[in-house]
């Protein structure tokens, strides 16, 4: 779990099933993102931490992930960088606070004029002071900032950026382990937050923000992924791809175990269940039989939408896993006979599935040594729920034939509509 290259075997099958072709690439990607921010419970791993952020331009390969959050905006005032800076997050806007009621001021000459914006002025110094005095270098605006808190904060080397999203602002400050404030004025130093760099680069013509920790040893709380690609629909595509993987990791962290894909298990479930079938007296083994059967749909489309002799590939698969099975049963009974002496290693045999690529001319691969591996628990489930949806409409035995509702028949059609 804790290996890139062993959880990426996870996951390309699962992004290859919507990214056919690009899982090399994307696989890695993910693990490395995962791994960034995974717990030291597997368990409590949370998808929300891994976020993917969309810029047109470039190639896929172009892609790669940041430990940290990327906005895509540039900072509002003239500093662009910062390194080793303690973060503050307000959620209230940077201005002077307006009355909720209008006011009228009567200025008499220019003398009270000049005063009254003094007034105002050195009032939103001392708070942009104070902030500074308390050690802040970094502050993310979750509202508007006004042009005369930016000119003081530009005076005082202070980075500002807004984040108009709450989501964003409560993600963000999960990362950095800062505390939103509602009010304007020097935070406790429990509710600043902490950065290695915040930094502003361009990628694909967009200026973007990156708030980042540079310790490769440390576990993020948040990773970014950031895609590359030439369109905003293949973007979205990649995304939702990627989206699949992650939540692949955490059915992984609930239960690692995997099996071989490409119809490999579902042939290997038709043989288990033919010999229980076998040794099953009474009509009961019928309905073994056909429910053995109904497995034969998975190899069988693989194969049709490959393009390939789905009767030629099925056959195959057949002689492989049958012979599979005969090997198992004269290893049990040698077993048997003789406990002392080791058994033989096992014919990679059924881990045989369908060649989708039809790179081979029989049609079939082995699974395992192409890396074509399914999650146990969504094949589990997805057996059990659709077991039990085929056992629920069996079950059913009256139909109820839904009639049309009373009131004015609707007007038919005219037979003379071609007449002039």
């Amino acid at each position: 779990m804790r290996s890139a290259p062993e959880l990426g075997k996870a996951l390309k099958t699962v992004i290859g099933s919507k990214q056919s072709g690009s899982e090399e690439i994307l696989a890695p990607l993910v693990a490395e993102a995962v791994l960034g921010v995974l717990p030291k419970n597997p368990a409590n791993f949370n998808v929300d931490n891994v976020r993917v952020v969309k810029i047109m331009g470039g190639s896929l390969e172009q892609s790669r992930v940041v430990k940290g959050m990327v906005f895509a905006r540039e900072p509002e005032g003239s500093i662009k960088k910062a390194k080793k800076a303690k973060v503050g997050v307000f959620s209230c806007p940077i201005d002077i606070s307006q009355t909720e009621t209008k006011g009228t001021v009567l200025l008499h000459n220019a003398k009270e004029m000049l005063d009254f914006t003094k007034g105002e002025e050195s009032r939103l110094e001392a708070a942009i002071k104070e902030l500074y005095d308390s050690g802040l270098r970094v502050v993310v605006a979750g509202s508007t900032i006004g042009e005369l808190a930016l000119h003081y904060l530009n005076r005082f080397n202070i980075l500002v950026i807004k984040v108009m999203s709450k989501f964003e602002l409560r993600r963000l400050c999960r990362v950095i382990g800062a505390t939103p404030l509602a009010r304007l004025g020097a935070p406790m130093p429990d509710e600043m937050g902490n950065v290695d760099v915040v930094e502003t680069m361009e990628i694909g013509g967009d200026r973007v923000t990156i708030f980042r920790q540079e310790d490769a040893g440390s576990v993020s709380r948040t990773s970014t992924i950031i895609l590359r690609g030439a369109t905003q629909n293949y973007l979205e595509d990649v995304e939702r791809a990627i989206d699949d993987g992650v939540n692949a990791v955490k059915a992984v962290a609930k239960d690692p175990r995997l099996v071989p894909g490409a119809g490999a298990t579902e042939m290997q479930l038709i043989e288990r269940l033919t010999q229980f079938a076998d040794r099953t007296p009474g009509l009961a083994q019928h309905a073994i039989r056909k429910y053995a059967e109904a497995f034969e749909v998975i190899p069988r489309t693989l194969a049709e939408s490959a393009g390939l002799n789905a009767t030629e590939v099925l056959s195959r698969l057949y002689t492989a896993h049958q012979e599979t099975a005969k090997e198992s049963e004269e290893e049990e009974e040698e077993n048997d006979e003789e406990e002392d002496e080791s058994s033989e290693e096992e014919d990679p045999s059924w881990t045989t599935g369908v060649d989708v690529l039809a790179s081979s001319p029989s049609g079939t691969i082995d699974a395992v040594e192409e890396e074509i591996l399914d999650l146990l628990v969504s094949k589990s489930w997805a057996i059990r729920l659709g077991s039990e949806s085929a056992r629920t409409i069996l079950s059913v035995d009256q139909i109820i034939v839904a009639r049309q509702a009373g009131g004015p028949k609707p007007p038919g059609q005219n037979p003379n509509w071609d007449e002039d």
